[in-house]
């Protein structure tokens, strides 16, 4: 079985996600945990790094759906960040980038977060 993992980083006010590995409907309970976890403590500032990602499925989108809205409600957000060209398509096909904003640098992604503050 493909392996994934997610680690987390605290930025001051925002959270910073990373994903390991191979996304996909085995995986994506562990994501949904640790955005679970994050909601529970009320971070709702967001980035997640895809830089060592390499796989996602549709399950694994499904998952950032499943949370958006929530985080949208607490006045927070989720900003992507580090995408191959591979799952950077994946994410285009679904038209995620209408939905959710897409970084090259995770720093670029946190700059964006306090701007807005």
């Amino acid at each position: 079985m493909a392996e994934f993992s997610t680690s987390t980083k605290d930025a001051g006010d925002i959270n910073v996600i990373y994903l390991n590995g191979y996304l996909d409907a085995h995986t994506a309970p562990i994501l949904e945990n640790t955005f679970s976890d994050l909601i529970d403590k009320r971070k709702y500032s967001i980035v997640v790094s895809f830089k060592n990602l390499a796989y996602i499925s549709s399950a694994g989108l499904g998952v950032f759906m499943a949370f958006i809205e929530k985080i949208r409600e607490n006045s927070g957000d989720i900003k992507l960040t580090g995408m191959s060209d591979k799952v950077y398509n994946i994410f285009d096909l679904l038209r995620f980038p209408l939905l959710y904003e897409i970084f090259k640098s995770e720093e670029d992604a946190i700059k964006k977060f306090n701007e807005i503050k």
